[in-house]
């Protein structure tokens, strides 16, 4: 298993990002001035997409697992990846989504903790409702680690 940054043609990886972002207009709000890494494990598996926030913040912006990958720890070994990289640099980690059974336990797993919820995010900012578990997401729960 390997992580690489991606530098150029960060678009190459779309049908990845948009398992996590499903609107491509929100992906080009990041893409380009983010830091890009995939794991490729005989073949790319995952993706994440890290800003910088200012303060001592880095946010993780987009993270996702092909389908036929998941449950094999590769968003937690990208998640581990970022910290030790970023760790000395930055002071938290952060990571917004959707308030769903699937995501926020998969971050409290990863060492976050809740920080803050933005009410509507989805709704306010999504030309269509967003689903996952079956539940429409409208809250976007902000979660936390330190990296110090």
């Amino acid at each position: 298993m390997e992580i690489k940054e991606v530098k150029r043609n960060k678009k190459q990886y779309l049908s990845l990002l948009l398992l996590a972002d499903e609107q491509e207009n929100m992906v080009d709000r990041y893409l380009e001035h983010g830091t890009m890494y995939v794991l490729d494990d005989k073949g790319i598996k995952a993706e994440c997409v890290v800003t910088d926030e200012g303060n001592g913040i880095l946010e993780i912006k987009n993270i996702a697992t092909d389908p036929d990958s998941q449950r094999r720890g590769y968003g937690k070994a990208l998640i581990d990846f970022i910290s030790s990289k970023y760790q000395g640099k930055y002071s938290v980690l952060q990571a917004g989504t959707g308030d769903s059974p699937l995501t926020v336990p998969f971050y409290e797993k990863c060492g976050f903790s809740r920080s803050h919820v933005v009410e509507n995010f989805f709704t306010d900012n999504y030309d269509h409702p967003i689903y996952e578990a079956g539940i429409q997401l409208k809250d976007m729960v902000y979660l936390r680690k330190k990296l110090v």
